[in-house]
């Protein structure tokens, strides 16, 4: 009996070694990262300006004078602050400043900038933008300094996630690594390789499914995250499971378990 007893305990012991093992492989990302070539291209990444984004434009030069009307109605004491490190929920922590005027990108795609006027920046992307202010005042002034920056792009993660919220990203450049890092990585009972990116943009929206665990998310065209783009992690057949089950559950299997370990015990008392 004893014996028995001893290789059912050892049996139990092995499988539940090997499923914490199978558990812990669940857990990585981009496990075949060695295997995997990466052919993420610029247009995966690049970021086009939208309707309704606040663009933070600062002009400078040697002599600052020179470009005071292209930052018409601003000071040095104006400041945008983002939460771009510790996310939507917990404010004051991990703050980054933008400094510079702020203009809003209209339904039509423009913006009205000083001296320049009217600037359509539709299907732009930043640089695009940036290089094209610079051509312009150049014109008026010799070897500006043009920086342009979103002051508004976020990013919503859901789910499954140590920290759920919105979270603005300062420099406008996101990947669903980064997010997901922002917003705590995911729990225990994320489901990895069923992660689901919503997207609008220009007015249309598209939807694509990544697996963290599989090193291709990289060359997904939902890998470099836009704006307003939403992470949705769903759960695991773990988490299912367990909110299916009775929550004494538990506490039955441990009475279980003690009385099959108090019967092994009498019956081998009774038969010395």
């Amino acid at each position: 009996m004893k014996g028995k007893i001893l290789a059912i305990s050892l049996a139990f012991l092995l499988v539940s070694c090997k499923t914490n093992q199978n558990a812990q492989n669940d857990l990585n990302y981009m496990q075949n990262i060695e295997q995997i070539a990466i052919e993420s291209s610029a247009k995966n990444s690049g970021n086009t300006i939208q309707s309704g984004d606040q663009l933070v434009i600062l002009i400078t030069a040697k002599d600052m004078d020179v470009v005071k009307p292209f930052n018409q109605n601003y000071s040095s004491s104006e400041l945008i602050q983002t939460n771009n490190l510790a996310g939507g929920n917990t404010p004051n922590q991990g703050m980054t400043t933008i400094s510079g005027p702020t203009y809003i990108v209209d339904n039509n795609g423009n913006i009205d900038f000083p001296v320049v006027g009217a600037i359509d920046t539709k299907d732009k992307s930043l640089i695009e933008l940036k290089n094209e202010l610079k051509d312009r005042i150049s014109r008026y002034v010799i070897n500006p300094t043009v920086n342009v920056r979103i002051a508004n792009f976020k990013v919503t993660v859901l789910g499954e996630v140590n920290r759920q919220g919105d979270y603005t990203i300062a420099n406008g450049q996101a990947t669903i690594l980064n997010a997901l890092g922002l917003a705590g990585d995911l729990t225990m009972f994320g489901k990895r390789t069923d992660v689901l990116v919503i997207r609008t943009e220009n007015g249309t929206v598209t939807h694509g499914k990544i697996n963290l665990q599989d090193a291709n998310l990289i060359n997904s065209p939902y890998y470099h995250l836009k704006q307003g783009d939403a992470i949705i992690v769903p759960s695991n057949k773990t988490k299912e499971l367990a909110s299916k089950q009775n929550p004494n559950t538990g506490l039955y299997l441990t009475a279980i378990s003690i009385g099959v370990t108090a019967i092994a015990v009498v019956v081998s008392l009774f038969k010395k």
